[in-house]
């Protein structure tokens, strides 16, 4: 088997230990949800923050760079609030997310 050939099954085996990891994560992050306030909140940040990492991780695997994930996300919000989404019209959570990606860099 050829150097690349390993390279290639290895970046499959890493993209399918992603995604099994990200279908956990929201399994384990919906099952916290269902169990109402008595959550520690630090469970869900950790689920968050977890499905965003894999989530990073994957696009880089998928050959995305950190930076094209953040920019896509920023026209999309953008998009969002010029056409008045639904979630931004309540609370402006568009912009708020929106602003904080600017502010990153």
């Amino acid at each position: 088997m050829s150097k690349e050939n390993f390279n290639i099954m290895y970046n499959v085996k890493i993209i399918e230990d992603l995604k099994a990891n990200l279908l956990c994560i929201i399994g384990d992050f919906f099952k916290l949800l269902t169990k109402g306030s008595n959550v520690a909140q630090e469970s869900i940040l950790d689920c968050i923050s977890g499905a965003i990492i894999i989530l990073y991780l994957l696009a880089d695997r998928l050959g995305y760079s950190h930076t094209a994930v953040d920019e896509t996300m920023k026209k999309k919000l953008k998009i969002g609030i010029i056409e008045e989404d639904k979630i931004e019209q309540h609370g402006k959570d568009l912009s708020k997310l929106y602003n904080h990606l600017k502010e990153k860099g």
